[in-house]
């Protein structure tokens, strides 16, 4: 029953269309599913990758097209990251990004890591983090036909940041109950406040951590399109999420149930300050609809949703997605 590492991270977009240019085009990411949110077919939930959709390297969006300003606070995924392979690849980055007219804050370090933080066009929180120096959980691969050279392609998805107003309930949530262990701190970029604890699980490394930042200064986010719904961590099979269900029953801690996701199964609860977390398998994977060389080509429904493929895809703006694997 020990997480092994984070599974997904997925946010908020306005626009699915622009959301697909600037993570192919300009990140280079894999589209490795065109689906919709199950629980609004009416949109998209788009799923970006490494070149199979590995767990462990899959950042998505849900599409949702009156999605307001997000006003940044408390009780939030503050940051997502993105591993890369080395820190010459954050110095390419750096120039890329600005060849792309990418706002971002320069190279820094956090704690002997090299970082890049940036942000895409909706003003979602980026974090390019060097894995020059990280010996925990594997990376996934970049996919060939990336417009970024694979040995500067992002390889995973690296470490999420908690900003909450009273770290204590999380912090021991997450060591007391989920099993995440003391790793490392560092200074907060915010003058006066405390330094930003680091917890990982499993492997640990990039791929495995949590950072948990103490604001006393912010109210609660109000979230928009550019913010972070959840973060899903990493687990084995079904059975042993079965077994984190019953271990959130006897605990009386709300939540979910499994829910089958086709692609992985999952089970949803919040931590003591309200971030939605998540439970997911590693399998089967997004293969199992889908040939890998075609992987995001065109809309995939889960067989549950294939009866009412007609009235769904009415209702979705059209967006083509052949074209990067024609290339």
């Amino acid at each position: 029953m020990k997480l092994k590492g984070i599974h997904h991270v997925s946010a908020i977009t306005a626009n699915a269309k622009n959301n697909y240019a600037f993570y192919t085009m300009v990140l280079g990411m894999r589209l490795v599913k065109k689906t919709v949110n199950q629980d609004d077919t009416s949109v998209y939930h788009l799923f970006y990758a490494d070149e199979k959709g590995n767990p462990g390297t899959d950042l998505t969006f849900f599409e949702i097209p009156r999605a307001g300003h997000t006003y940044e606070g408390n009780n939030s995924i503050s940051f997502t990251s993105l591993r890369v392979p080395d820190d010459a690849a954050l110095r390419y980055w750096v120039q890329r990004l600005e060849d792309h007219n990418v706002k971002h804050d320069g190279i820094q370090d956090q704690n002997g890591r090299a970082v890049l933080p940036f942000q895409d066009l909706e003003g979602q929180r980026l974090l390019l983090v060097s894995d020059e120096k990280d010996s925990g959980v594997k990376a996934g691969k970049p996919w060939a036909k990336s417009p970024v050279p694979q040995d500067k392609g992002i390889i995973g998805l690296g470490p999420v940041k908690l900003t909450v107003q009273s770290k204590e309930t999380t912090v021991s949530f997450l060591k007391d109950f989920l099993g995440f262990r003391d790793a490392w701190s560092y200074p907060s970029p915010i003058e006066g406040q405390p330094d930003i604890q680091v917890y990982e699980t499993g492997e640990g490394g990039t791929g495995a951590e949590v950072h948990v930042e103490e604001r006393l200064d912010l109210t609660r986010e109000r979230p928009g399109r550019g913010s972070v719904h959840h973060v899903a961590f990493r687990v084995e099979n079904q059975e042993e999420l079965a077994e984190w269900a019953k271990k959130l029953k006897a605990a009386r801690i709300g939540n979910s149930g499994l829910v089958d996701r086709f692609y992985f199964q999952s089970l949803y609860f919040r931590e003591p300050n309200g971030i939605l977390f998540e439970l997911a398998t590693d399998g089967p994977g997004f293969a199992t609809d889908e040939d890998v060389n075609h992987l995001g080509e065109s809309l995939a429904l889960p067989p549950f949703f294939e009866d009412q493929r007609e009235q769904i895809e009415a209702s979705l703006k059209p967006l083509d997605t052949k074209e990067a694997n024609e290339k």
